[in-house]
């Protein structure tokens, strides 16, 4: 093990070498590190003046962790350019050859690349960072205590390994620095996004809340690195040149992945949808798992909670609670005539959302997204059950007959999502990941098209013309 790790280190005491010799990369970092803090002090100090006249405290108390957040941004930001051309960058020099010909496996190389990519962005932050709390130490404005100083100090570290684990993925998948650079946008636009998210609880005050997305961010991470893993080939670094977008190639893979060998629907089903419905068994049973847990934690959280605000609450307020409620969640209503057409496209949305939520997050997002609409459920049977209505009865007469064939389909459409996260992550021998990506979006198509549009069909012209129906002859 120590001789495995002395060979990462040959690797990142050679990268961090090759970037204290080349002023173009020290310079601007430097420059950043320390200007940048100066510019946020002036403005915090401004701004916590402006506050100050109008009595807006909270803000201003929180205004230096703020500015601590986006110092620490932004020095990774500048750092990002060295790991995108970690791999990439050796190729157009031509010193790959020999790297890669080094008695290392291919993790030893990977990590040793990673440490000094992650290394390097995240010292300059904590430099920039501390330089603005000395800064801010000889003023007037309030000093976040230690227990901020370390959340603070966490999220920045999160935010280093997920940028950098991002841009090594992408250097390796490059074939130049260009196209390496240009796809940065896809790591700063979404992290940028994150962190006003993040902006946005810190004033809020809920630190527990902050702990959770750091958490979300270094598993992140950790999928990122996996990717790379998994798809990091030697041969491909040395055998590309140059990539063009080959439109037949993609139609023709995409196609004999969706329709296989079938020559006929009743085949389609047969083979091809029937094969990818057996490989989503396991993802069905956690699917399944997550259901009853959700369901059951958001239940006895409403119970136990929802009290409090209807304490508080007038007439008006619980009826506009009650009505919400059931548009949440779908629960028909009597004397309602929803559109089985606006159910249906409503239902879609919510599995597209799924999709493209796991696309970009390893499944993780999209495995959010069906917590969040099971977890409703259970909270807001919970609040009908604190203003008198039967929940097991409610679920059964408003819920039930159409979400038979509504959760399913909602578990089917999340549980191929979860494959699609797990097979990425995977290592897959003599596949890119071009194609691997483009036979998991076939597979996804074939259950979408083959099983959950049918079941959300059925779902929606039950929910439209039978639920309410059966609700007002059990409610009476």
């Amino acid at each position: 093990m120590q001789g495995d790790l002395h060979m990462i280190w040959l690797i990142s005491r050679r990268e961090l070498r090759d970037q204290f010799r080349d002023w173009r990369i020290l310079f601007p970092l430097l420059i950043l590190t320390f200007t940048f803090p100066l510019l946020m002090n002036e403005v915090a100090g401004q701004a916590v003046s402006f506050f100050a006249r109008y009595g807006s405290n909270l803000i201003a108390d929180r205004l230096v962790p703020f500015s601590v957040l986006i110092i620490g941004f932004f020095p990774l930001t500048i750092s990002l350019v060295v790991a995108l051309e970690s791999f990439v960058g050796e190729k157009e020099r031509g010193t790959i050859e020999p790297l890669l010909s080094a008695p290392l496996e291919n993790w030893q190389l990977y990590f040793g690349k990673l440490v000094i990519g992650v290394i390097t962005p995240l010292v300059a932050s904590v430099a920039s960072i501390a330089f603005y709390l000395g800064m801010v130490s000889h003023q007037k404005l309030h000093m976040p205590g230690l227990y901020t100083l370390s959340l603070l100090f966490m999220l920045t570290t999160a935010h280093a390994f997920l940028m950098v684990s991002a841009a090594i993925v992408i250097s390796v998948q490059s074939t130049s620095v260009r196209a390496a650079n240009l796809l940065a946008s896809f790591i700063v636009i979404p992290v940028a996004v994150m962190m006003q998210g993040e902006s946005v609880l810190l004033f809020w005050g809920n630190d527990q809340v902050l702990w959770l997305a750091v958490v979300a961010v270094v598993i992140m991470a950790g999928l990122l690195v996996r990717l790379g893993l998994a798809h990091f080939q030697r041969e491909y670094l040395l055998g590309r040149e140059f990539d063009s977008l080959n439109l037949r190639w993609v139609w023709q893979t995409f196609r004999n992945c969706f329709l296989g060998e079938a020559e006929s629907l009743s085949c389609w089903y047969r083979h091809e949808v029937s094969k990818v419905l057996r490989e989503l068994a396991v993802p069905m049973l956690i699917m399944v798992v997550f259901a009853v847990t959700g369901y059951w934690a958001s239940y006895h959280w409403a119970i136990a909670n929802i009290p409090k605000l209807l304490s508080r609450a007038s007439i008006n307020d619980i009826t506009g609670l009650v009505k919400d409620a059931r548009r949440t969640i779908g629960l028909a209503q009597v004397n309602q005539h929803l559109s089985a057409v606006f159910i249906f496209t409503n239902n879609i949305r919510a599995t597209l959302l799924i999709l493209l939520g796991g696309i970009i997050s390893f499944s993780v997002l999209g495995m959010i997204a069906y917590l969040i609409n099971v977890g409703l459920v259970g909270a807001v049977l919970g609040v009908f059950k604190l203003i008198g209505y039967s929940p097991v009865l409610l679920f059964a007469a408003g819920l039930l007959p159409h979400g038979i064939f509504e959760i399913p389909a909602l578990m089917l459409a999340s549980a191929i999502v979860l494959r699609m996260g797990a097979i990425l992550v995977t290592p897959q021998i003599g596949k890119s990941m071009g194609q691997v990506i483009i036979e998991m979006l076939a597979d996804w198509l074939k259950v979408f098209i083959g099983v959950v549009v049918p079941l959300l069909v059925v779902a929606a012209l039950i929910e439209a013309y039978v639920t309410p129906s059966i609700l007002v002859n059990v409610m009476k």
